[in-house]
């Protein structure tokens, strides 16, 4: 009798472990993997870096902010298995009247990997030119024709080295995009986001950043020529992805905060201090994939920030793209 049991209990685990299997094999694979395909693609869209610096300059007036004047940007792409290459360039002029805010020179440059759970991504962003938003109405004694003041010196450093763990194994940053694959089904999981920053704005190193008329000669910070900072520091957050009839919409939401050493120079003198600062993490993409073309779009947001008491310096990086692109070759599941 008890062999009996034995031989039923055994037959019972054999076919439950048949049938799990068999309902495995027949669930879709959440991903759908196109690296055996050739991708090609183009976007256009604008990258914006505006910052701001607030501090009671006087009982009207106590922030100030600095907009540059951006290009429409082209970028053109090509993929295949783990090769993957992009081109960007300016195009079509300045969005905003050079005569009225002026011209900014940017340069981009950026490189990305994934690793099993982990996402990685190096960026350097740098602009030089910038507008103060509306100084008319701050300096009664401002003369140029328009009521923005052109700072054609004043320009900004940003580079930035983050790292994502993404908890589940289906959250891959390759279907996320949607270039070189695409989800099959809703995916979404907490991760944890390290990040490490050096960026800083100046005015040449030589002249302050603040404008003569708004400087406290008994705050030494106010006639500072540089205001930077290193810090690295941890940021969880929330991801989330879905595709419903080819469809697919994703993003992610993270706060955290950064250890931070920041500074600020006068006549290339600099002073430090140490201190925390908040950070953000949010992305979007949406849009229409299938398996032979995509049309998506992109926005990104990023902030950096150093406070020295009552003066905090904000910086901002926009960036919204359209991205469309076709697929060429086999389909190979995941």
């Amino acid at each position: 009798m008890r062999l009996f049991w034995v031989w039923k209990i055994t037959l019972s685990s054999l076919f439950f472990l048949s049938a799990s299997a068999t309902s495995a094999q027949d669930d879709p694979a959440p991903i759908e993997n196109f690296k055996q395909k050739k991708v090609f693609y183009a976007d256009l869209g604008y990258n914006t870096s505006p910052f701001r610096i607030k501090y009671p300059y006087n009982d009207q007036n106590d922030v100030l902010r600095f907009k540059n004047n951006f290009k429409t940007f082209l970028g053109l792409g090509f993929a295949y298995r783990w090769f993957h290459l992009r081109i960007g360039f300016p195009v079509f002029g300045y969005v905003k009247p050079t005569e009225k805010w002026g011209e900014s020179q940017q340069f981009q440059l950026g490189f990305n990997f994934s690793l099993k759970k982990l996402f990685f991504d190096f960026d350097l962003k740098t602009v030089r030119g910038y507008a103060i938003q509306n100084y008319l109405g701050i300096d009664s004694s401002h003369v140029e024709p328009f009521e923005h003041r052109i700072e054609e010196n004043v320009g900004i450093t940003n580079f930035s080295i983050n790292g994502w763990y993404f908890h589940d194994q289906n959250f891959k940053m390759s279907a996320l995009r949607g270039k070189q694959a695409h989800y099959n089904e809703a995916v979404h999981t907490w991760y944890v986001k390290g990040t490490f920053n050096i960026f800083s704005v100046d005015n040449d190193e030589k002249q302050s950043i603040i404008p003569d008329y708004l400087v406290n000669n008994s705050d030494s910070k106010t006639y500072a020529s540089t205001f930077s900072a290193v810090d690295f520091g941890v940021i969880p957050g929330y991801a989330y992805v879905n595709r419903i009839k080819n469809w697919q919409l994703s993003g992610w939401l993270g706060v955290g905060g950064v250890i931070q050493s920041k500074f600020y120079s006068i006549s290339k003198a600099p002073r430090g201090f140490l201190g925390l600062a908040p950070r953000y993490d949010i992305r979007f993409i949406g849009g229409y994939t299938n398996n032979n073309y995509f049309v998506f779009l992109v926005s990104e947001f990023d902030n950096k920030s150093i406070r020295f008491n009552e003066l905090k310096y904000r910086q901002y990086f926009y960036s919204i793209r359209l991205c469309a692109g076709i697929r060429f070759g086999k389909t190979k599941a995941e």
